[in-house]
């Protein structure tokens, strides 16, 4: 496979080098495509090189998502570091360096840490025009194999139009004859690029199986459970505010005229929406899919940690039944730490773990109370004085009892504990799987000390958390080590069952406002989060207890539900940007923690680490201005 994909590689490069780096649509050399369809066992090969194009999600130094997002920071880095972190591109993105020279993250054209998918569409499209030649292999086989790299092709279609908005739709490749004049491409509608988007997803799914055949050999693999998902996800996105009469791009028309955003807001898209999303929860159901439920016998433990883990484990165990889709590579410790999870395991009793990936303290403040609802529409939580440090009661499985921590970490839901450590927290795992009362002082549950000097917290100048907030979902429960390290292999999420639940509650009410199915498919979700109804728990325990009733209110419910239920997940980066309003919420300052402190009371002051700025024109990446002069057809996207 190797061998195959170097040469694919050198003459693409070759090409492009010919071509002035333009979008490259042109087919290689036809005796090297030949050899590489001469039997089963090198078009096996050529199938996995179309698989290899699919982004490293949840890789930090990759995924734009990850630490492009709001919901991640890392301190500034010192010499000793800068070198293996100047490739976090993706981290840059939120610090304004962004730009049309050299794009950051380009998977347009490759580069700062992108691929060029164009690359890879164009190899799914060789695959599709020469799987025919292979004689050595069953119908049933062949069938399923194209419908796999036709599903790798619109995926790839749909992950460059959610970074570029419209984009060429390249459905054959060109011959290597064209002209100059047929390879210089024009971008396609955005309703053009999804029509074609979901075209192909309906064709793979007629011939992908409902679940992997062999799982020792094929778990990652496209199924159909995963192009149901994948398509109501491309049509959720299709329907959201930046692509459906998004008039902030009115102008934006080719030299042929042709507007390239649709300027009618079309409800009619939410209905294609909730369609796909019940119908792909439908699929996933016929193939086992549930939310994920801790129930391990090995560790027996109380209600309270079963919930915390249930939530925690969702996201951190292999293959878990919940996961529809999952990138499991991405998921193991990696020499430098740069994947998901950095360093899989925080250890919380030493420095071996790095835990340098944060949360900001207004991530920790999207959680809701203990009574579901947010913390500053609940009366009984005391949110004006929310930062002030106060002795933990009564909360013995989440806090070290009179523990002095600030008042924001106390009594708030189960997800808040299973996503965040913090000091004085409850960290059960890790090598340590008794709970609080139940062992010895070795084998109880970590509590995790994050003032400086102390076992967690700051003790040099890199290689530190900043804010005070750990990223416990990002750490496998059974990796454990104090003097070396056993890493457990996790499989980041691409979808889950509680997204595609979410999707559908969020089409419907878009669709068609509150009901009885809205409210249900977000209540399965706060159930196995240990949380009440949504509609009880506004009327019980909040100032607005009419919110869940009306359209405006439900949306904003569910819109802080997904950023909830799937924090650090890479969900968040995509939604506030379909949902356009990532220019209200990320212009903000990103406040920690004084992680300096020693004491309580000099460690719970808030302190501003950073100023995030977010501008209309970072809603769609830029296109690398050197592609624009070499193909006048192409145009810029707006405000670059």
């Amino acid at each position: 496979m190797k061998s195959i994909y170097i040469i694919l590689l050198m003459s693409a490069t070759l090409l492009l080098n010919a071509c002035g780096d333009y979008l490259d649509v042109v087919p290689d050399n036809v005796a090297t495509i030949d050899y590489a369809f001469r039997n089963r066992t090198s078009a096996e090969k050529y199938l996995f090189t179309c698989y290899s194009y699919i982004p490293n999600l949840g890789r930090a130094a990759i995924d734009p998502s990850i630490l492009g997002s709001d919901e991640i920071w890392i301190h500034d880095l010192d010499a000793s570091y800068s070198s293996s972190l100047s490739a976090f591109n993706t981290y840059n993105l939120k610090r304004g360096q962004q730009n049309i020279s050299d794009p950051l993250v380009n998977f347009w054209d490759g580069g700062n840490s992108g691929s060029n998918l164009y690359i890879g569409i164009r190899d799914c499209n060789i695959f599709l025009e020469n799987i025919n030649k292979v004689i050595d292999i069953s119908v049933t086989e062949r069938e399923k194999w194209i419908a796999e790299v036709k599903f790798l092709k619109a995926y790839y279609h749909y992950y460059l139009m959610r970074m570029y908005g419209p984009i060429p739709i390249v459905r054959e490749n060109l011959p290597i004859s064209a002209s100059v004049e047929e390879v210089q491409v024009y971008r396609e509608p955005v309703d053009s690029v999804v029509k074609y988007v979901v075209s192909l997803i309906d064709e793979a799914a007629e011939d992908l199986p409902l679940q992997v055949q062999d799982v020792a050999q094929e778990l990652g693999r496209v199924t159909l459970p995963v192009a149901k998902a994948i398509k109501a996800e491309v049509l959720l996105t299709a329907a959201s505010p930046l692509f459906n009469g998004n008039t902030a791009y009115a102008s934006m028309k080719d030299n042929r005229g042709i507007h390239l955003f649709s300027q009618e807001y079309d409800p009619e898209k939410w209905k294609l929406a909730m369609d796909a999303a019940l119908e792909a929860i439908q699929i996933a159901g016929e193939a086992n899919h549930q939310l994920y439920e801790f129930n391990d016998v090995r560790y027996p433990v109380s209600d309270t940690t079963r919930t915390v883990m249930s939530i925690r484990n969702a996201y951190g165990v292999k293959w878990n039944q919940e996961i529809i889709w999952g990138m499991s590579e991405n998921n193991l410790q990696l020499s430098q730490g740069f994947s998901i999870p950095p360093f899989t395991f925080t250890h919380v009793q030493n420095s071996i773990g790095q835990p340098i990936f944060s949360a900001p303290i207004h991530i920790a403040e999207l959680f809701y109370s203990n009574n579901g609802v947010p913390i500053e529409e609940d009366p009984t939580y005391d949110y004006e004085d929310r930062y002030s440090p106060a002795a933990a009661k009564n909360q013995k499985y989440y806090i070290s009892e009179n523990f002095i921590t600030a008042k924001l970490n106390q009594y708030r839901e189960p997800r808040f504990y299973a996503n965040l450590g913090f000091d004085g927290g409850v960290w059960f795992g890790n090598g340590r799987f008794k709970e609080v009362g139940t062992g010895t002082s070795e084998t109880e549950s970590w509590i995790l000390r994050g003032k400086a000097n102390e076992v967690s917290g700051k003790v040099s100048s890199i290689r530190y958390n900043i804010t005070g907030y750990y990223l416990k979902k990002y750490s496998n429960f059974e990796s454990a080590g104090t003097t070396s390290f056993i890493p457990i292999r996790m499989t980041f999420p691409a979808i889950r069952l509680a997204d595609l639940y979410l999707m559908y509650a969020e089409a419907r009410n878009e669709y068609s406002g509150p009901d009885e199915m809205v409210y249900d498919y977000i209540d399965r979700v706060r159930a196995r989060a240990g949380l009440k109804g949504v509609v009880q728990s506004w009327q019980e325990h909040s100032k607005y207890p009419d919110k869940p009733a009306n359209q405006s209110g439900l949306r904003e419910i569910i819109q802080r539900e997904r950023s909830i239920e799937l924090a650090f997940e890479g969900k968040r980066f995509w939604d506030l940007r379909r949902w356009k309003i990532a220019d209200e919420v990320l212009n903000r300052p990103i406040k920690a923690w004084n992680v300096k402190g020693v004491t309580s009371v000099d460690y719970y002051n808030v302190v501003t680490l950073h100023i995030m700025e977010f501008s209309t024109k970072e809603y769609l990446w830029p296109i690398r201005q050197h592609s624009l002069r070499t193909n006048p057809n192409l145009i810029q996207n707006p405000y670059w």
